[in-house]
């Protein structure tokens, strides 16, 4: 099959392109940029995508696809789904699933899972057996099965002895170690420590807790070396941390997720549950550092922590819900409306950040706008207007803070892997 997408705006910052022209795709692969002939034409389906913008495909480097374990709330095939509705052609799951991402046999069977979807699916390995902080997973092995990056996410890697190993391990493969960030000791609160914590009356989670963790992997990185990966920054402090420490030549990146650049914790005087996250959401104040961290470039990534829980599991009382919200369908609109469309980040540096960056941290190729190259892209129209109708989502699950909110900018189409999704429809190139 061959498409043309007409009068399209290319835009990669990598390749330094920004350039109105029509792309011909034919069997999944870029054809032709360009000088296109009309014979062309009249053997193609032909998609008007003047002024929009096609981009290389999205990709979120932190969701949890809940399966196995948990597949009531999400599965690998409803949470690719999410992905391609929102915009992004490749995600990298997290291994708190149960069973965790500790073998080979769940990688592949993630792998399998995700085999022919329009969505590259890349499974994180677990740092830990089960996730428990006690020894080293089969590291080796699970790079053989695909792992692109280790994590206990969920957890942070629970000693400075397990941290240096696994920083060693890593180092043959050059892939991260991906760490949640939270004192162990220090863990347990329902919300941010402050003023708003004390006139709710719930039990909270003080910002030292991520400060600690993101200090201590920092110091061992740079003893040992290895890539280092702050996951879901909160606050002003580890924000300043990774900064000074990336002056200093340490291997360290960081990712975002929107709720922390666009939410604070005074949404939680309604106490509805789907405020709740770990991190929690903190102070305007850790709002207006992460913004600029990721306007001076000290935050690399923006990725959704995508985490669906089924309906009855949010209903709970707020100390006992559990945390996290969806992201992956929202999350483009709301770095659209807070980051681009109030002057915070061009539209080039948000796509670093949500397509090259996430997968140059992997070690993974970034999509290439040549002829001959396979099309994995994504089309982008910044002033679409819109409102979030979490009945609409493809997700499983339903828990997000972002319902009827008005955004601007959505994904109007994604091509990857000899496939297009294009209004609510894949289709085979």
């Amino acid at each position: 099959m061959k498409i043309i997408l007409k009068e399209i705006t290319l835009l990669h910052p990598g390749q330094k392109i920004n350039e109105q022209k029509d792309l011909l795709i034919e069997n999944g692969i870029i054809k032709k940029i360009g000088n296109i002939s009309q014979n062309d034409f009249s053997s193609s389906e032909v998609f008007d995508f003047s002024g929009k913008y096609c981009v290389p495909g999205l990709f979120d480097m932190h969701v949890h696809l809940r399966e196995p374990g948990r597949e009531d709330a999400e599965t690998v095939l409803t949470g690719s789904n999410a992905a391609a509705a929102g915009g992004f052609t490749a995600v990298a799951c997290m291994p708190n699933t149960n069973p965790a991402i500790d073998s080979a046999e769940v990688a592949n069977f993630i792998k399998h899972r995700a085999e022919k979807h329009l969505v590259d699916v890349y499974p994180i390995g677990a740092v830990s057996k089960e996730r428990k902080g006690e020894s080293l997973a089969p590291i080796a092995e699970l790079v053989d099965a695909g792992a692109v990056g280790f994590s206990d996410d969920g957890v942070a890697v629970k000693t400075s002895a397990l941290v240096r190993s696994a920083l060693e391990y890593l180092k043959m493969y050059n892939l991260p170690l991906m760490e949640h960030c939270e004192d162990e000791s220090l863990a347990g609160g329902a919300m941010n420590e402050g003023t708003i914590s004390t006139e709710l009356g719930l039990p909270a989670l003080a910002t030292v807790a991520e400060d600690l963790t993101v200090a201590r992997d920092i110091l061992i990185a740079e003893y040992v070396g290895g890539k280092i990966h702050i996951q879901h920054i909160s606050s002003k402090k580890s924000v300043e941390l990774v900064r000074e420490a990336k002056t200093r030549g340490v291997n360290i990146t960081a990712e975002v997720t929107p709720h922390h650049f666009t939410l604070t914790d005074e949404e939680l005087r309604t106490y509805d549950t789907n405020y709740k996250m770990n991190p929690p959401l903190r102070t305007q104040e850790d709002v207006d550092a992460i913004i600029e961290g990721l306007k001076d470039g000290t935050i690399d990534c923006i990725a959704s922590d995508h985490a669906p829980h089924a309906i009855e599991d949010k209903e709970a009382e707020f100390i006992d819900a559990p945390n996290g919200i969806l992201g992956l369908e929202t999350q483009l609109g709301l770095a659209i409306s807070e980051l681009v469309k109030k002057k915070h980040l061009t539209l080039e540096q948000l796509i670093e950040k949500l397509s090259i960056n996430p997968r140059k941290i992997l070690n993974l190729q970034v999509p290439l706008f040549k002829e001959g190259e396979k099309a994995n892209l994504t089309i982008i129209d910044t002033e679409l207007i819109w409102t979030v109708d979490k009945n609409k989502f493809k997700s499983k699950s339903r828990n997000t803070p972002f319902d009827k909110r008005l955004l601007t900018g959505k994904a109007v189409a994604v091509i990857n892997n000899g496939k297009m999704l294009i209004d609510d429809e894949y289709r085979n190139l």
